[in-house]
């Protein structure tokens, strides 16, 4: 089965606004295209990527999408609309759906000052649009009230896929279990939510990590979720802060070390190939470019 690299992200700080990325981002405080994940890419052995937004703009999810159409490689592009303006949403997901490769959505709502900002009504009817075009929508679940919506977004919002980024961020540099662990449990309780084995890096020990740190929480998840709604991701670039795409994808094979092979090559791409509509060379439907 092909292998799919389910969460990666460009930006070009000369054509992009991007407020959360700042000089005290060190080393990702750059541009980054595809040219240079390419070689990367191509050393793991990871055929399509799903390229995910940077920020909440139209001008990043253009931008996504012109690289998908010059770029074989990038297998689904996962934009951006104002859920919260649903009305406005309505018509930029019908301009966007008629893009091959847009496949999802997501909204920073970690820098949204209201940590609840995702329960807000028009938000509510803004994911209820992305249920009925049956498009995923990303959770960025960095606090623990993050997680604890996705229950409460798949009661209210019936027929909603959900995608929670990066296992929701697992307490791994603090060997810490709870409140993580349950509330997995609960977000997993619900049949229409997936998780990415992404961004686990980044809350380790970016100097000492490896497979072994990561292996309880992907464990778990693998318990919860089982491989058929578990997918795993780089994060790159933010990857770069604890490591390189090579350590990343060696190391969460090595924490992948449990599953058998079926199981791997689901959680390695079969499943963000199902849940995103990613295609290969071959497929009916597949659209090769340049790359």
């Amino acid at each position: 089965m092909p292998v799919v690299d389910a969460h990666q992200h460009f930006w070009n700080l000369r054509t992009g606004s991007y407020p959360w990325l700042t000089p005290e981002h060190g080393p990702i405080f750059r541009t980054f295209e595809p040219e240079e994940l390419l070689p990367q890419l191509a050393a793991a052995g990871v055929e399509r990527t799903v390229l995910v937004q940077a920020m909440d703009s139209y001008a990043d999810t253009d931008a996504m999408l012109a690289q998908a159409d010059a770029h074989a490689f990038i297998g689904a592009v996962v934009g951006w609309v104002p859920l919260h303006r649903p009305d406005e949403a309505a018509g930029a997901l019908e301009r966007y759906r008629r893009h091959p490769r847009f496949a999802g959505v997501r909204h920073l709502i970690h820098d949204e000052p209201d940590p609840d900002w995702v329960l807000q009504d028009a938000v509510i009817e803004g994911l209820r649009l992305l249920a009925a075009a049956d498009l995923p929508f990303d959770v960025v679940a960095v606090l623990p009230r993050h997680l604890e919506h996705v229950p409460v977004l798949a009661e209210r919002v019936p027929g909603l896929r959900m995608v929670i980024d990066h296992l929701a961020k697992p307490p791994i540099k603090e060997k810490g279990w709870e409140p993580w662990a349950s509330l997995l449990a609960r977000a997993a309780e619900c049949p229409g939510v997936h998780a990415k084995v992404s961004g686990l890096n980044t809350a380790a020990d970016a100097a000492t990590w490896t497979g072994a740190d990561l292996r309880p929480y992907v464990e778990h998840a693998v318990e919860l979720f089982g491989p058929e709604r578990l997918m795993f991701g780089s994060d790159w670039p933010v990857a770069t802060l604890a490591g390189d795409y090579a350590k990343v994808w060696r190391e969460t094979r090595a924490a992948l070390s449990g599953l058998d092979e079926a199981g791997r090559a689901m959680v390695l791409g079969g499943t963000a190939a199902r849940c995103y509509g990613v295609t290969f060379p071959g497929d009916p439907g597949d659209q090769e470019v340049a790359s």
